[in-house]
């Protein structure tokens, strides 16, 4: 098999050994250097225009742990023994309008554009996001109103966590550690939770998903999934 090959099958059994581990085991703990490779995974994932509208917080603390499985039903049964619980958190219009502070000196400071060619850029970010993709509503507000007129450009920015958490996710299991994304709570009490807790900047971040990560305490059924020709179409 030459490494081409093998490099393919490692990839395909990393994707057939992870699964959405419901129990952990609470004895085995995953190695900071294991969780900062999975981290670097999302930091270095792609994003749209490169905006990188997220923030992932690693949640080791005791007492806030108990807090979120008291509030995020879908974390109850993943804390506290998961090894390392993350929150997947998205900028909000304040940071992710195309005329924002926080875009500007991020294509300035990290991206190092010259002034010209990132007033060019914005342009047509405003462009993508007035005409588009439709993220702006005719009435202009810097306060995020999740369940309203700017639900657009938060949904938006919540898609590029999406991609971290899935890189991260098939990380892990490239490395024998297991996963499970979290989706489910009430996103109004998690992120009046967060926001009490400082996590929110005022309104500069969302809750966008959550995440566990740690060892399964059981092997999961075989995996099951529709049929390659059902799911993929090719047009010649």
């Amino acid at each position: 098999m030459d490494e081409k090959s093998k490099l393919k099958d490692l990839v395909l059994q990393a994707f057939h050994f992870r699964h959405a581990t419901k129990e952990f085991d609470p004895n085995k703990k995953i190695s900071d250097e294991d969780f900062r490779f999975i981290l670097e995974t999302g930091r270095l994932s792609p994003s749209s225009f490169g905006t990188e509208p997220w923030r992932i917080v690693v949640v080791q603390n005791a007492e806030l742990r108990e807090k979120i499985k008291n509030t995020a039903w879908g974390a109850y049964g993943k804390l506290p023994e998961a090894s390392h619980f993350v929150l997947f958190l998205a900028r909000t219009k304040v940071d992710t309008k195309y005329d924002s502070d926080y875009l500007r000196n991020h294509f300035k400071t990290f991206k190092q554009m010259p002034d010209e060619h990132m007033e060019k850029y914005l342009s047509r970010l405003e462009e993508f996001q007035k005409s588009d993709f439709k993220l702006l509503s005719d009435e202009s507000t810097d306060k995020l109103d999740l369940l309203g007129k700017d639900r657009a450009l938060f949904d938006w920015a919540s898609k590029q966590t999406y991609i971290a958490l899935g890189n991260m996710m098939t990380a892990a299991a490239l490395i024998g550690i297991d996963s499970c994304p979290i989706e489910g709570f009430n996103i109004e009490k998690m992120n009046q939770l967060l926001e009490e807790e400082g996590l929110l900047e005022g309104g500069r971040f969302a809750l966008s998903v959550m995440a566990a990560f740690g060892y399964r305490v059981k092997d999961p059924n075989p995996k099951t999934r529709r049929p390659f020709d059902d799911v993929v179409k090719w047009i010649e």
